[in-house]
């Protein structure tokens, strides 16, 4: 019995085959990746099978592959994703799966799964290692993990030659770090002039933007809000956990003029509960609609930047503590410990300050105004 580092048990029998010691895997103890739990008596009946054919002459590895049906890479990946599919958050994430490994594993999708050796992977990796060195580095993950599975269900042997530490590192240069660094953002301070011109557009992406500036949050957030997760009396967004980035649920406090941009968008709400529906019937507003807005506005910036614009405007002017201003971006304050006897979320304080942070990218609010959290001194 073999334990694998991560709890799990399975049987395999250890055998010398031209001078090597190989392993051959004869199933696990519970049912996993689609393959049945294996007993005891099963396990030692696989045993006696392969030390019959060892004394034979025959290599009970190459004869049990022999007579499995073997998929390509291609049915192997298909399989991986659909597999792993139902753990991602985002549907984003199969699509880029697919995508890539279709696209740049084209070369390599008709030959056997264990077929696929070293040359194999570089021959996908090397067009792209340095050109597209982000997606390569992914494809090179993906790739890994569709050949583990693989292993997993007894379809090859061996080493996975898509590993990067102790094998690929040593075949393939480092790849060059991103130039883009951080998300480009918009000074706080001009936050207030791009939000008098959305409010000049008769466009859902214009509303749902400005949604999207005023409560800090990042647009899958705001593209799939239903209106089910709005509390118009309490005055609450609250998104479960299956939608937040982290796995963790999160509260988010609205403004009065959050609230009447849902307002505006409330008569769409019998066609679609999507709180900002796209063209498409049953459908969210478009993954680039409102990167799309900004590029023709000329704002050299990224949506995402929006959540540095509030995070620098709470810090360099207001008095609102650090923790709620992180809070207010959805992250984890503390350590394990101080989370553990700290388990509120701040709300009324959050409240506060994106009530403030609403005022100030108002374009009709009196310029230069700090506010100030109530109980707090102001340095």
């Amino acid at each position: 019995m073999i334990v694998e580092p991560s709890g799990a048990k399975r049987w395999a029998y250890l055998f010398r085959w031209e001078g090597k010691l190989r392993e051959m895997g004869l199933g696990g103890l519970k049912a996993r990746a689609g393959k049945p739990a294996v007993g005891l008596a099963q396990a030692r009946a696989k045993a006696a099978k392969a030390r019959s054919l060892l004394s034979a002459g025959r290599n009970p590895i190459a004869v049990g592959l022999a007579e499995q049906v073997i998929p390509t890479f291609g049915e192997a990946a298909d399989r991986t994703v659909a597999d792993l599919a139902p753990q991602w958050r985002n549907p984003k994430h199969r699509a880029q799966w697919t995508m890539t490994l279709n696209r740049y594993c084209a070369p390599i999708r008709d030959r056997r799964v264990d077929d696929i050796d070293t040359e194999a992977v570089l021959s996908v990796l090397k067009p792209i290692w340095q050109d597209k060195s982000e997606t390569a580095s992914r494809l090179r993950g993906r790739i890994e993990k569709v050949l583990d599975a693989a292993k997993a269900r007894g379809e090859r042997q061996g080493e996975n030659p898509a590993r990067w530490r102790g094998h690929l590192d040593h075949l393939l240069p480092r790849r060059q770090k991103l130039m883009r660094g951080h998300h480009r953002a918009m000074n706080h301070a001009q936050v207030s002039n791009l939000i008098a011109d959305l409010r000049q557009r008769e466009a859902v992406a214009a509303l749902a933007l400005e949604f999207l500036i005023l409560t800090g949050v990042r647009s899958a957030n705001v593209l799939n809000a239903t209106w089910s997760e709005i509390n118009l009396a309490e005055r609450l967004w609250v998104m479960p956990e299956t939608r937040m980035k982290a796995g963790r649920g999160h509260r988010v406090p609205l403004s009065a003029r959050a609230m009447a941009i849902l307002e505006k968008m409330a008569p769409l709400r019998d066609a679609s509960d999507y709180v900002f529906p796209g063209q498409r019937p049953g459908r969210p507003l478009s993954a680039m609609s409102m990167a799309m807005l900004l590029r023709r506005m000329h704002a050299d910036v990224t949506v995402h930047g929006f959540r540095s614009s509030l995070k620098t405007w709470a810090v360099e002017k207001t008095n609102f503590a650090w923790e709620v201003a992180e809070m207010s971006l959805s992250h984890q304050v503390g350590n394990a410990v101080e989370r553990a006897y700290v388990r509120g979320d701040a709300l009324e304080r959050r409240r506060a300050m994106m009530e403030a942070w609403a005022a100030y990218c108002d374009p009709d609010s009196p310029p230069n105004v700090i506010p100030l959290e109530r109980g707090r001194v102001q340095a």
